[in-house]
């Protein structure tokens, strides 16, 4: 990993600049987008945004982590306000809300929707218990978080709980992957560490869980700054398969830059029937299919499906656990204090509903805006607009690259800048 030197407005950047994320609800009920500090949710069911009702006002920072709870119960967001809020998802109430001692990078929410686990910018994990949720019109509650795991200093850049439930995966700037084992005494801390999936060689930041009918507990697949996408079987940490991504679509020459010459992957997710995993890589325009073969245990490109017509590169992609559907977003918050406006943009890609366990290449497309589910008040509600110039989305194109370079490349401060930092931390300060 390269290192570079930083100072303090470069620092700033970092901080302002924050892609957009996707997330959809199980059953696609909901569809929502975080562009900066705003949260934006389509129901479905209504036809137009959903409004959200927060006694604590909202997020007041960039967002850098959303999801929906296996149910479609709950939502989770946190970011760099030191905020996790839960949402119940019938009223879209913020119902918790947590303060973490550090930025917020990932968070997740176990499979029974008792437990929200969430990361901040030091490497620590830590857990919630929500098990006692109970929706009855009564002011927000604000729940304290117990520390389960560290990564030591490391940035985690993912976090997600097992098929099963029993281990909690965790995966960092500094090109590890952890399982955990998720203990039965759940806020007495998770010692036991159940192996490392260990072999990037740059950070990783993203996770997946492949399955089919005959493995239902899935494999574990990754992705990383390295251009690869990684198949594990995360009950041992063996590397069962690389797929060399970035390569193999054709994005890395000889002629880029040294910092552009392995385009980082930047979302996965499963398909609806899990037999396939969407990749986003940081100059694709488009997404790329992967499909895991479970009987020979090995990682392969299906298809590329390209977005012809502008510069679309997906900052997060999502779909739904029900519906042949995938979503992805581009977009960023404000680059500048003078500029209000969030950006975003919304695409749609068909034809993921079929068993693809076959080496049959799917027949997907990209949906045009007019045919995209909700139509013209999905696209006002999400996008904030209906249409996005291209002059825009070149602009937010380069800037969420540059933005997850500053922020998962490890920096180099001086001496004196190192010093400072040291005086300034207070998770060291003996608290009385």
């Amino acid at each position: 990993m390269v290192e570079h030197d930083i100072d303090e407005s470069e620092q700033k950047l970092d901080a302002e600049v924050a892609p957009a994320l996707i997330a959809v609800h199980p059953y696609q009920k909901f569809v929502s987008v975080a562009v900066g500090s705003d949260l934006r949710v389509f129901s479905f069911q209504h036809g137009s945004a959903a409004q959200l009702s927060d006694d604590t006002g909202g997020h007041k920072d960039s967002i850098r982590a959303i999801r929906y709870s296996k149910s479609g119960n709950l939502f989770v967001s946190g970011g760099d306000d030191k905020l996790v809020k839960v949402w119940d998802t019938d009223s879209w109430r913020c119902v918790y809300s947590v303060v973490s001692e550090k930025r917020v990078t990932s968070l997740a929410v176990s499979g029974d929707d008792k437990f929200v686990s969430f990361a901040d910018k030091f490497g620590v994990v830590y857990v919630v218990d929500i098990g006692d949720y109970d929706d009855e019109n009564r002011a927000t509650v604000h729940k304290k978080a117990v520390p389960i795991l560290s990564h030591y200093c490391s940035i985690i850049t993912r976090l997600d709980f097992s098929p099963d439930g029993r281990y909690i995966i965790s995966a960092d700037r500094d090109f590890k992957i952890r399982v955990t084992l998720f203990s039965k005494e759940r806020l007495e801390g998770a010692h036991e560490i159940q192996c490392f999936c260990l072999g990037h060689t740059e950070f990783v930041c993203s996770l997946a869980f492949p399955r089919s009918q005959d493995y239902a507990r899935g494999l574990l697949v990754s992705g990383s700054g390295d251009s690869t996408v990684r198949l594990w079987d995360y009950n041992s940490g063996s590397l069962l398969d690389t797929c060399e991504i970035g390569t193999k679509a054709g994005l890395s020459n000889s002629n880029q830059k040294q910092e552009d010459a392995l385009p980082a992957v930047t979302d996965l997710c499963e398909t609806c029937d899990g037999s396939m995993v969407a990749a986003a890589i940081q100059s694709l325009q488009g997404i790329i299919l992967l499909r895991c073969n479970f009987s020979s245990r090995t990682l392969s490109i299906a298809k590329v499906v390209s977005i012809a017509g502008e510069t679309f590169i997906p900052t997060s992609i999502s779909a739904a656990s029900s519906v042949p559907l995938l979503w992805m977003v581009m977009g960023a918050s404000s680059l500048s204090a003078t500029d209000s406006t969030l950006l975003a943009r919304v695409r749609v890609v068909s034809g993921l509903g079929a068993d693809h366990s076959e080496p049959i290449v799917p027949e997907t497309s990209v949906v045009e805006d007019k045919e995209v589910p909700g139509g013209e008040p999905l696209l006002q509600a999400l996008q904030g607009r209906l249409t996005i110039n291209e002059e825009a989305s070149l602009t937010t194109a380069e800037a969420v690259k540059t933005a997850m370079h500053n922020l998962l490349i490890k920096k180099q401060y001086s001496a004196e800048r190192r010093d400072f930092r040291k005086r300034g931390r207070n998770d060291k300060k003996i608290k009385p």
